[in-house]
């Protein structure tokens, strides 16, 4: 019953303030049909638009004329203004008001067996509108009026597909019929789970964009009727298409892929997030998104202890100094934006977001647009509301003062021509410290809060004092232990508009004699001190503000301040390993121009080129980690199924991480980022070159080759896992799981011309390797599963491209030879689990000598920054030769991965990949001088030096600057270690 009113209410709402043939029983002030007036103000009609000693006038909750000179009816009931200012109320775009919190589950079932009828994925609950959930909350409303908040836009926070959200006007004094301007205002996404549901998928960021991708699929294949069955979930993202979509993504990497979502499935979406953005400003202008913008600054960190400020990392010192900027940084490259109290405690801390804000350069033109005129656009309702126009809701705030000011004040809050009183405008200000004289007795009342607090000294000594303020009557009680008793001395005092600087009234003492008194304020000394003392704190301050420091590319530590480019240089007299038929070539020079490899020989020269003495020391092609998990956001596992070929690391590569750099440090220019060991087919791979500084998709390989990760064995069983409940259990049910799917996919590509056929992400890319289109990496260790796997590629006409790990290969090299999949190793692990036992370190030995194309990899972040060394232990454990040891790290594992027609050898025309070593690469002492990848310097080890006293010097500066800010007494946080998990095929959490 509760549903269907709120719907009838929400519609009788658009068309009209409220059913007029309602009896009405509430306060006239209610719904007040009489002409209301208020004078003499500053009004602000809309951002840059503001008329001094003007009027404004409303009747029926809508503003009947502004200006200057309006006509104001005898009837009307005339409020006089002067001295303060009227400003448009603020429209909130992203809330949860009113909304009922959903209960906590735990995950882990697959499936809720219940809720049918519904789209399979118990996150995907677009058919909620938040009317069913809503409640109107007047303690709320307040607090956010108290903000200057007029109208809002909330909807359920939950789920990944959340369904719509409604507009509610904040009328403590009006109903539901008035208050609810659209019931249906937009249909709302994130990248958060649900709390209503334990179904385990999706488990990651990628499983969530790969869910949001496949439900629109599947909603435009239920829309062309194909389906036999009923979904409420896929209607209610049909039903609601039209409506404004928005999504909430966080930070600056997450809206650049709630776009990219977008852009697959046909929708631009208002995106919620971004208060990093300014750091990569250009390309969030690029999507064309408009923002909804949360202001929740950081505090500072609490460093006076030198021990805990080493917790924390630059990054988020940087973020500290650098966040305020955000909102100046994207309205002054055009981005447009409005701004949202999402993401802070409480509405009242708006006020001194924003002032931090604006000493940043934010004007109060753009901060007064990104609080009314936007989101009123946004909302399509800038027919109505968003600035004090004539025909629109009389939707105002009164304050004392300029709206951005310190020490300004919201007196009235009026929404729908209903007058909130916040703080009566006509109360005196009493605040100040006041001395009176009674009976001889000298007595100090500090007053403050608007006669909230006071402190009441007699002499040196403190009373208990309480105050009550009724208008402009005070009254203060105070108590004095006396040796026997508590004695009370009680003071009432009217405060007087013709003399604010002094309190009369009557003082009744504890021996029941009463006395008249006056209290004269005092000239506060100690304040005036403290503002000057503020005064040049806030100049320094603001000296502080202007230089916002380093801002890198990446950044965070050993980013460089300006991008990147390709370089021309010429290294000269080096020992090249070129890894082609030349072999090793003794005092050779290398030409690197325009990113490419221009030339290979003796006595090169280049007009113009940067020249490198490489005398003494050793260039070869940059290492390429066949088997990498660094740089992933948020899941290197998407383990909620036992099939997730739908998700794909290229999703969720971040390009922030320290380890790219490291990775550099240590010779490596490309990457396979592979998706985890949780599930026998696992996630599409990112390969992507280590341009550190450079955005996600500029380090993916462009026409890169497609990959794939599988997996066999124990992480995919799930026999180490505690409360391992999903299909398969046992060995053989790996095997069933590929048969079950590749029939499918089978069935799933002769469909194609069906009139009922439906696009499945997933079943898409199992085509793509029975096609040959998609290559596999296999996860593998235990013989008897490689050669399962072998048959089962070959039963299905396709050829396993790599088994990685792959510790028993020794035991089938011959068969993996004949199948045609190459090897991509561990150099000397073994024994860390079961199926690890049989590991010998001559395993990449044994089948490089029987013909398997043979790499080393990494799996771990540690390991990948020393390749080179795992590389010489070939040459240790079987004899390996050293030009064929290193290929195992570069020319191999770039065969493996069809990328050798650019990269993992010195030759004229590939790309500039190549990296100078101080000594023989397989040296235990070897080091990178430089590492360049498309002719690109990315690490040289005297930029490294020069990095590492930068950063010192720069902590040391945000050390003071927080330290400063404590001082100043400010609010700081508990010094904290933001670490970046380092993944492992295995890892489970983000």
């Amino acid at each position: 019953m509760k549903k269907i009113l709120f719907s009838i209410l929400a519609m009788a709402a658009m068309t009209a303030q409220g059913q007029e043939y309602f009896p009405n029983n509430d306060d006239i002030s209610a719904v007040s049909k009489s002409m209301r007036a208020l004078t003499g103000a500053t009004i602000i009609t809309s951002p840059g638009k503001k008329l001094e000693n003007a009027s404004i006038l409303i009747k029926d909750g809508k503003i009947v004329d502004v200006g200057r000179n309006i006509k104001i009816p005898k009837n009307a009931v005339v409020e006089d203004a002067t001295g303060t200012f009227i400003y448009p109320s603020f429209i909130e775009t992203y809330a949860d008001f009113g909304m009922t919190v959903p209960k906590n589950e735990s995950r882990g079932q697959q499936y809720d067996e219940g809720r049918q009828g519904f789209y399979w994925n118990d996150h995907i609950r677009a058919e909620q509108d938040a009317i069913d959930f809503y409640e109107y909350d007047s303690k709320k409303a307040e607090s956010m009026m108290k903000a200057g908040y007029g109208v809002v836009q909330t909807h359920l926070h939950d789920g990944i597909a959340r369904g719509t959200g409604m507009v509610v006007a904040l009328n403590n004094n009006g109903d539901d019929s008035q208050r609810i301007l659209n019931n249906k205002s937009g249909q709302f996404f994130s990248f958060d789970r649900s709390r209503q549901t334990n179904q385990s998928y999706p488990t990651s960021l990628m499983g969530t964009m790969a869910l949001l991708r496949q439900s629109h699929f599947d909603a435009d294949w239920y829309a062309a009727g194909n389906s036999k069955t009923k979904d409420r979930s896929l209607e209610a993202l049909n039903a609601n298409k039209n409506l404004v979509q928005y999504i909430e993504a966080g930070n600056k990497k997450n809206v650049l892929r709630a776009d990219k979502v977008g852009d697959r499935v046909g929708k631009q979406f208002v995106i919620v997030g971004g208060e990093d953005a300014l750091e990569m400003v250009d390309a969030i202008k690029a999507t064309n998104a408009q923002l909804i913008l949360p202001i929740n600054f950081p505090d500072a960190y609490d460093v006076t202890d030198p021990y805990q400020e080493w917790y924390v990392n630059l990054a988020d010192m940087r973020e500290w100094k650098q966040a305020p900027a955000n909102p100046k940084k994207l309205a002054d490259a055009g981005v447009k934006y409005s701004i949202t109290t999402h993401g802070l405690k409480s509405p009242d801390e708006l006020h001194a977001k924003l002032m931090r804000a604006m000493q940043y350069g934010l004007t109060a033109d753009q901060a007064l647009a990104a609080l009314t005129t936007t989101p009123a656009a946004l909302l399509n309702l800038s027919s109505s509301i968003g600035t004090l126009e004539k025909g629109k809701h009389a939707n105002f705030i009164v304050t004392s003062g300029e709206l951005f000011e310190k020490d300004t004040d919201v007196y009235e809050n009026w929404v729908q021509g209903s007058k909130h009183v916040l703080k009566d405008r006509g109360l005196l200000n009493v605040d100040g410290t006041y001395e009176a004289i009674v009976n001889g007795d000298t007595y100090e009342l500090a007053i403050s809060g608007d006669a909230k607090t006071v402190k009441v000294m007699l002499d040196s000594t403190k009373l208990g004092s309480k105050i009550v303020r009724n208008d402009d009557w005070i009254t203060i009680t105070t108590s004095q232990k006396d040796a026997d008793d508590k004695t009370y001395t009680r003071w009432s005092m009217k405060l007087t508009e013709s003399n604010p600087q002094m309190l009369k009234g009557k003082v009744y003492l504890p021996n029941g004699i009463e006395r008249s008194f006056v209290a004269r304020k005092q000239a506060d000394k100690k304040a005036e001190d403290e503002k000057d003392d503020d005064d040049k704190e806030d100049e320094a301050d603001q000296e502080m503000i202007t230089d916002l420091g380093n801002m890198t590319y990446p950044n965070v530590a050993y980013g460089s301040k300006t991008k990147l480019k390709a370089e021309t240089i010429l290294f000269k007299n080096a020992t090249v390993w070129t890894n082609e038929d030349a072999g090793i070539l003794e005092n050779t020079d290398v030409l690197v121009k325009n990113g490419k490899i221009s030339k290979v020989g003796k006595n090169l020269s280049a007009g113009g080129a940067r020249v490198v003495d490489a005398s003494g020391m050793h260039l070869t092609s940059g290492i390429i980690d066949e088997h990498s998990h660094i740089a992933i956001d948020q899941g290197v596992n998407e383990a909620g199924h036992n099939s997730t070929a739908e998700v794909t690391i290229e999703d969720v590569v971040d390009h922030e991480d320290i380890n790219i750099y490291r990775d550099l440090a240590g010779g490596v220019t490309t990457s396979q980022l592979l998706h985890g060991s949780a599930n026998p087919i696992g996630g599409r791979s990112a390969i992507i070159k280590l341009k550190w500084g450079y955005s996600p998709q500029e380090m993916i390989y462009d026409n890169s080759p497609k990959f794939i990760k599988f997996a066999l064995g124990e992480n995919v069983k799930q026999s180490r896992y505690q409360n391992g409940i999903r299909f398969p259990q046992t060995r053989m049910g790996v095997e069933q799981v590929f048969e079950d799917y590749f029939t499918r996919a089978q069935e799933y590509d002769k469909s194609r011309g069906d009139n009922n056929f439906r696009y499945d992400e997933e079943m898409e890319t199992l085509v793509e390797i029975l096609n040959g289109e998609r290559y596999v990496t296999c996860h593998s260790y235990v013989q008897s599963e490689i050669n399962m796997m072998m048959k089962v590629a070959e039963k299905y006409g396709f050829t396993l491209n790599t088994f990685t790990h792959i510790l028993e290969g020794y035991k089938v090299a011959d068969k993996m030879r004949e199948h045609g999949a190459g090897g991509s190793t561990f150099s000397d692990w073994w024994a860390y689990k079961y199926e690890v036992n049989d590991a010998i370190p001559y395993n990449g030995a044994i089948m490089h000598s029987q013909g398997v194309l043979t790499a080393f990899n990494s799996d771990d972040a540690e390991m990948s920054r020393r390749l080179n060394q795992e590389a010489a232990k070939a040459v240790k454990y079987g004899g390996v030769s050293e030009e064929e040891a290193w290929k195992f790290v570069t020319l191999n594992p770039a065969k493996l991965l069809h990328i050798d027609d650019r990269v993992g050898s010195i030759k004229e025309g590939k790309d500039a990949d190549i990296v100078l070593w101080n000594h023989n690469p397989l040296d235990i002492k070897a080091i990178p001088e430089y590492t360049l990848v498309d002719g690109i310097v990315f690490f040289e080890k005297s930029r490294d030096v020069s990095f590492r006293e930068s950063i010192k010097k720069e902590r040391q500066q945000l050390t003071n600057e927080m330290i400063m800010a404590k001082n100043k007494g400010l609010k700081t946080q508990l010094a904290k270690q933001s670490t970046k998990t380092l993944y492992e095929c295995e890892t489970l959490h983000w």
